[in-house]
């Protein structure tokens, strides 16, 4: 079984920048894919973007430019850079990530989600 940690959330004012973390462990074969995604009050959850094991990412087109992902395969955890915050990113940003495990079946896990608030 996966688990995922989350860390790096707080409250920051517009303009400024944030570096969300999330670090997998337990029993990993391989990882497919790793993102973040957020729910706003309100809203349903969406996905902001992902990092496949060869490397490419994607995006929401809403934080194009602003946010980056990253990955660090040694320590199983995947990183979100969030510059130029806006109070339209506030919400709770959960981790995801893909693995495949025994079987060569392919599951999906979620971080406890970490709080992101942006003051105006």
């Amino acid at each position: 079984q996966v688990q995922l940690v989350e860390s790096g959330g707080g409250l920051v004012q517009a303009g400024g920048s944030l570096r969300l973390s999330c670090a997998a462990s337990g029993s990993i074969f391989s990882i497919n894919s790793m993102g973040w995604y957020r729910q706003a009050p309100g809203k349903q959850r969406e996905l902001v973007g992902a990092i496949s094991s060869g490397g490419s990412t994607n995006y929401a087109d809403s934080v194009k430019g602003r946010f980056t992902i990253s990955r660090d395969n040694a320590k199983n955890t995947v990183y979100l850079q969030i510059d130029s915050l806006k109070p339209e990113d506030t919400a709770v940003y959960y981790c995801n990530v893909v693995t495949t495990g025994k079987f060569g079946l392919m599951y999906n896990y979620w971080g406890q989600g970490t709080q992101v608030t942006v003051s105006s």
